[in-house]
C-alpha cells in the first residue's frame, strides 16, 4: 500500500480522489444545462443568466432546501447509489414547483467518510438524471470528506433549488374556496420520507433483511425501499397550463393531513376520503408488522399520494385526463367545504375506511 502523499492525505482527506470524482461527474451535469447557465463546472460559483426573467411582468423567485434522511441508509446498505438523487431532487424541485414556480438550477452538496469517486459519481448521475427529468440545471456543488464523523462507506446529500414564478400566478391559500375539490396525483412509493419508522419497523424491530422477498411486495424488501422518489415538476406546470388550480400540496413528512393543511386558508375544511383509493402493499404491511396505528401512519407516511391539487370544480374534469394521459394516476380524493365559524382554522379529516 502507498504512503500518503500529503499531510492533508495522512489525515484521511483524498484530494486526489475528489478530483478523480469531479472528472467522472462532468458529463452527467452537463447533460442538464439550461440555455441560461454560463460557464462550466468547477469554478467557485455557479452562473445563472437572469436576463431571461425580462419576459415576466413580476419574476419572483423561489427557493427551498432538503436532504434526503434515512433512505441514504437503504443505498448505503444496498451499495447502489444511482437512484437516491431522485429523492433529493423530488425533495427540492416539487416544494417549488407547487407554488406555481418553474424549477431553474439546484445545486448538491454530499458529505462522505471516504472520497470513493465511482460512488460520488453514481450518486451525481442519479441526481443529474432527475434534474433532467424536472426541467433543472445541476448548477453545481461541493463533495466533503469527513473522516472520523462518518465512517468510510457513509454519506449524506442535501442539496438547494431556486425557481421562479410570475407574481400574479403564484398559487396558495388565498385562493382556496368553498366547493373546491382536492385532486390526488399517486405516489411511487414511500418516496423519502417516514423511513426512520419503516427501518425500525420492518429492519429493526421485525429483523427482516433487506433481500428477504416479499410476496405482497412482489420484489424484495429493498427493492420496495428503494424505489426513488417520483419527480411531478414538469408535469404539474403542465396540468397548472390546462385548467386553473388554486393551490397544490406535496405530500412528504407529516403525512397527507398535516401538508394539505398548510395550503387552506382559515376558515374552510378539507374532507378526504379513504375509499377514494387503496394504499400501495408497502404501507399496510408497514402498519400491520409494526401493529402502528392508522393515524400514526397517516401523520408520517404519504400513503400512496404524492401531490393533492385543489382546485375549482370546473378543472376536474381536463386537470383528471391531462394528469392521466401523463401516467399520474389520478382520482378525486375529497371536497373543501366552509367551516361553522369563518375565524375557525382549517383543517383536514380523512373519513371512511381504504378501499
Amino acid at each position: 500500500m502507498s504512503e500518503p502523499t500529503s499531510a492533508y492525505a495522512a489525515a484521511g482527506v483524498d484530494i486526489e480522489a475528489g478530483d478523480r470524482a469531479v472528472e467522472l461527474m462532468k458529463a452527467h451535469v452537463a447533460r442538464t444545462r439550461r440555455s441560461e447557465v454560463l460557464g462550466g463546472l468547477g469554478g467557485f460559483a455557479g452562473f445563472f443568466d437572469a436576463s431571461a426573467f425580462k419576459n415576466y411582468d413580476h419574476p419572483v423567485l423561489a427557493t427551498s432546501t432538503d436532504g434526503v434522511g434515512t433512505k441514504v441508509a437503504i443505498a448505503q446498505a444496498l451499495d447502489r447509489h444511482d437512484a437516491i438523487g431522485f429523492d433529493l431532487i423530488g425533495m427540492l424541485v416539487d416544494d417549488l414547483v407547487v407554488v406555481g414556480a418553474e424549477p431553474l438550477f439546484v445545486t448538491d452538496y454530499i458529505a462522505t467518510g471516504k472520497v470513493v469517486p465511482e460512488r460520488i459519481a453514481a450518486i451525481v448521475s442519479g441526481i443529474a438524471a432527475a434534474c433532467e427529468v424536472a426541467g433543472a440545471s445541476l448548477l453545481g456543488g461541493e463533495t466533503a470528506e469527513h473522516p472520523g464523523l462518518l465512517d468510510p462507506d457513509e454519506y449524506d446529500i442535501a442539496g438547494a433549488t431556486t425557481g421562479v414564478v410570475e407574481r400574479s400566478a403564484i398559487l396558495g391559500p388565498e385562493r382556496v374556496l368553498p366547493g373546491d375539490v382536492v385532486v390526488a396525483l399517486a405516489s411511487s412509493g414511500l418516496h423519502s420520507n417516514g423511513y426512520s419508522l419503516v427501518r425500525h419497523v420492518l429492519l429493526e424491530r421485525a429483523g427482516w433483511s433487506l433481500d428477504r422477498d416479499v410476496p405482497e411486495l412482489g420484489t424484495t424488501l429493498g427493492e420496495t425501499l428503494l424505489t426513488p422518489t417520483r419527480v411531478y415538476a414538469r408535469d404539474i406546470l403542465a396540468l397548472i397550463e390546462t385548467a386553473p388550480v388554486h393551490a397544490i400540496s406535496h405530500i412528504t413528512g407529516g403525512g397527507l393531513a398535516n401538508n394539505l393543511v398548510r395550503v387552506l386558508p382559515a376558515g374552510v375544511r378539507a374532507t378526504l376520503r379513504r375509499d377514494s383509493w387503496t394504499p400501495a402493499p408497502i404501507f399496510t404491511l408497514v402498519q400491520g408488522v409494526g401493529a402502528v396505528p392508522q393515524l400514526d401512519l397517516e401523520a408520517t407516511l404519504n400513503m400512496g399520494v404524492g401531490m393533492a391539487l385543489v382546485v375549482p370544480q370546473g378543472s376536474v374534469d381536463a386537470l383528471l385526463r391531462e394528469a392521466a394521459a401523463r401516467g399520474l394516476a389520478p382520482w378525486v380524493l375529497g371536497e373543501v367545504t366552509a367551516q361553522d365559524a369563518a375565524q375557525d382554522p382549517a383543517a383536514v379529516e380523512l373519513v371512511g375506511q381504504h378501499a
